[in-house]
C-alpha cells in the first residue's frame, strides 16, 4: 500500500497538541493515569468487544498443577484423579497451586509502514500510546509485562518485569525506536513482523497473553503458522492500528505518494482507480479477519484519528457497559 508521507522536516519535528507525528517517553509516562477503566482480563463487561465468545479465550489467573500425591484424610473427594487412583491401586489426588501473577507480551510495531496518519496522529503514535496504556495497566494488577519493539532493521525483547520499572522499561524503548521513525529506510521491513513474532515464540512459551500491537502489513502464510504456535499455549490478543485514509482514496486530483523506497503521482479523481484501490483494501480486511477468526483471536480495531484511551475504554472497558446501562434507564454498576 502507498505510504503518504508527513510533508516536515524530520529533524525539527516536535510533538504537537493537535497532529502529532512523535511520541516522547514524556508522554508515554503521562499516559499512566490514563491507563484505568478497561482491561485485558476476563469479567468484561457485557458489552466488551472481549465479552461473549471472545472472553471464553482469555484464560486469565487460574490455577498450577503441582503434583500427583496419596490421598489423606480429611483431602476434598473432588480432587481425587481417578484414572491415577485406577492405574496405580490407591487414592491419589492432585494438588494444584494458584498462579500468582501472568505475564503480558506486548509485540510493538514501529517500522515505517506505521509512519502514516492523516488526521490526529501517525499509526506509530497510536500503537506506541496503546503500548504504553497496557504496560501501564498490566503493571497496575500487579503481573508482569514484557514487549518486543520492532522497527525496520532493530528488534529489541524487553524481560517482564513487574511494577512501575517494568512499565518504564517497555515504553522507555518503545519512545526509542518512535523517535526513529521519519528516516529514509534501508531495507524492506515487510519480514520483520515474523522475525518479531518468532521471538515471542521463544520467549512466551505457555500461558502468557500476547498482544500483538500492529498494521499487520506484510502477513503471509509464516504470520499465519507462528501467529498458531503462539495460540497453541498461549492467548493472544490483537490490536489493529488503522487510519481513515487507508479505506478510501480522496478525490484530491493528482497527488503525489511517497515511501522510504520512492514516490509515485497519480490522479486520485479517477473513479477505477480509487474503486481498486477500496477493493483491495476491502480483500486485505477480509483475510485479517479469517485469520483472527479461524484462530479465534480478539481484534481491538484502534484508529489513529481519535483518542486511543477512550477506545480502549469503549472497546474492553465499562464506558460502554455504563451507555447501554444509562439508555435502558439503569444505573451504571
Amino acid at each position: 500500500m502507498a505510504l503518504m508521507r508527513a510533508r516536515q522536516d524530520v529533524g525539527s519535528a516536535a510533538p504537537a497538541a493537535g497532529a502529532r507525528a512523535f511520541v516522547s517517553l514524556d508522554d508515554l509516562l503521562r499516559l499512566k493515569h490514563r491507563a484505568k477503566g478497561f482491561s485485558f482480563l476476563p469479567h468484561q463487561p457485557v458489552h466488551s468487544l472481549l465479552a461473549g465468545r471472545h472472553a471464553s479465550r482469555l484464560r486469565g489467573r487460574g490455577l498450577n498443577f503441582e503434583e500427583l500425591r496419596h490421598y489423606f484424610e480429611g483431602d476434598d473427594t473432588r480432587s481425587i484423579d481417578w484414572l491415577a487412583t485406577a492405574r496405580l491401586g490407591t487414592p491419589h489426588v492432585r494438588v494444584y497451586s494458584e498462579e500468582r501473577d501472568r505475564p503480558v507480551l506486548l509485540i510493538v510495531d514501529q517500522r515505517s509502514t506505521m509512519f502514516f496518519g492523516s488526521q490526529h496522529a501517525m499509526k506509530s503514535v497510536a500503537a506506541a500510546e496503546v503500548a504504553a496504556l497496557g504496560a501501564w495497566r498490566v503493571t497496575s494488577l500487579g503481573d508482569r509485562i514484557g514487549a518486543i519493539v520492532f522497527g525496520d532493521e532493530r528488534i529489541v525483547d524487553v524481560k517482564p518485569q513487574g511494577r512501575d520499572m517494568g512499565a518504564i522499561r517497555v515504553v522507555s524503548e518503545v519512545a526509542r525506536q518512535n523517535q526513529a521513525l521519519g528516516q529514509p529506510a534501508p531495507v524492506d521491513s515487510a519480514g520483520q513482523l515474523n522475525e518479531a513474532l518468532r521471538h515471542a515464540t521463544r520467549i512466551a512459551t505457555h500461558d502468557w497473553l500476547v498482544c500483538v500491537i500492529s498494521d499487520i502489513a506484510g502477513a503471509d502464510d509464516d504470520t499465519k503458522k507462528l501467529i498458531t504456535r503462539l495460540c497453541a499455549h498461549n492467548d493472544v490478543l490483537a490490536a489493529y492500528i488503522h487510519d481513515p485514509l487507508e479505506h478510501d482514496l480522496p478525490d484530491v486530483g493528482p497527488a503525489v505518494f511517497s515511501s522510504s523506497r520512492g514516490q509515485i503521482e497519480v490522479d486520485s479523481s479517477a473513479p477505477t482507480l480509487r474503486n481498486r484501490y477500496a477493493s483491495e483494501h476491502a480483500a486485505w480486511r477480509v483475510q485479517l479477519r479469517d485469520l483472527s477468526r479461524h484462530r479465534a483471536i480478539p481484534v481491538l480495531p484502534i484508529s489513529a484519528d481519535r483518542d486511543v484511551a477512550a477506545q480502549l475504554q469503549e472497546l474492553i472497558g465499562k464506558r460502554t457497559a455504563q451507555r447501554t446501562a444509562a439508555a435502558q434507564g439503569r444505573g451504571p454498576r
